[in-house]
């Protein structure tokens, strides 16, 4: 399967019926898991049985939308067995790439599928085209994901000189912490996110009405505190406000959902070949928004690049489904490039 000639749209999709609205509402891909550890947001009651599996692709395919199966997680050294087991099932279902992040688990995929198409995960955080040049190499991928920490600039340098077409994150939830592999959650909660698939299982979640304002708190760490006409995101460590220094701010991130309709045109000129949206554990709901957004916004940016930009109605609907109801660039703007 070739490239397409401009930049694909590729949505989430936790269940079948966010699969059916990204498809309704114009995505190019939608990326689906296993109801199992292998996928990075293994939540309860979200992703797909074999059945579930076998009609959202048959759904998606017969509207030109094409299926990604994320098996992103990193096997654990007793588990591999799983993971390839995952990895056989993936490549007899017709879906259209594998989304790999595991050097094992990329190597048996290669060597036992050569045929299917492979996609370098986020979590597998390649930077550099030295880093992807390396899986292409080793394990015939054919797209990189990156990771959400580079600055535009960054990214042109990448796609420049990556040997393989380049997709990037548009919309949705940060992760600064080496995508998805960070011990900040295991350390509080006991659950960490590469197998469990939450950086913040819902069951240590806690919003409570105080006196004081509206706090979140993670098995009973206090993470924020606002007053009660503020939003709040969800409870993450990295988007908690901490004392440092003397000063209480967000130390790490803040919490506020990536939004790339800004630069959108930039992305295009430098030869992004897909924008990924975040969100499999996500609604139905907020999956149609977000993709008839961004798909109306991504179709404008192509047909006049030059003269781009974004409308308020379009950023105003995706503020109100971000995380404190507010966005950024993140990395993409560094003040100081």
């Amino acid at each position: 399967m070739n490239e397409p000639p401009t930049m694909e749209l590729v949505c989430p999709a936790g269940n079948l019926p966010s699969l059916k609205a990204a498809v309704d509402h114009g995505a190019d891909a939608v990326y689906i898991g296993f109801r199992d550890e292998t996928n990075a947001r293994h939540f309860a009651g979200l992703n797909f049985n074999d059945k579930q599996i076998e009609t959202g692709i048959r759904y998606a395919h017969d509207r030109g939308t094409k299926v990604f199966i994320a098996i992103n997680t990193f096997p654990h050294p007793s588990g591999m067995g799983k993971w390839q087991s995952a990895v056989d099932h993936a490549a007899g279902t017709g879906a259209d790439a594998l989304i790999l992040a595991d050097i094992g688990v990329l190597d048996y995929a290669s060597e036992r599928w050569p045929d299917t198409r492979l996609h370098l995960s986020v979590q597998g955080s390649a930077t550099s085209h030295q880093a992807v040049q390396f899986y292409v190499d080793h394990f015939n991928i054919r797209r990189a994901v990156i990771p959400r920490v580079l600055s535009l600039k960054q990214v042109e340098v990448l796609v420049e000189k990556s040997p393989v077409p380049i997709e990037v994150f548009g919309f949705g939830s940060l992760c600064v912490m080496v995508e998805g592999r960070c011990y900040l959650s295991s350390y509080v909660t006991g659950l960490g996110p590469n197998n469990f698939g939450a950086c913040s299982p819902a069951s240590h979640v806690r919003w409570q009405e105080t006196v004081n304002g509206h706090e979140t708190r993670l098995n009973g760490v206090l993470l924020d505190l606002v007053d009660k006409e503020e939003g709040l995101g969800y409870p993450t460590i990295c988007k908690g406000r901490f004392e440092v220094n003397g000063k209480i701010g967000y130390a790490i991130e803040e919490p506020t959902s990536l939004n790339t309709l800004p630069i959108l045109a930039d992305l295009k000129r430098i030869g992004v070949s897909a924008i990924k949206i975040e969100g499999r554990q996500r609604s139905p709901a907020y999956v149609a928004k977000v993709t008839h957004i961004m798909r109306a916004a991504i179709d404008a940016c192509l047909a006049n690049p030059d003269t781009f930009s974004p409308n308020e109605t379009w950023l105003e609907g995706l503020a109100a489904l971000s995380e404190g109801t507010q966005t950024t660039l993140g990395a993409y703007y560094r003040a100081w490039q």
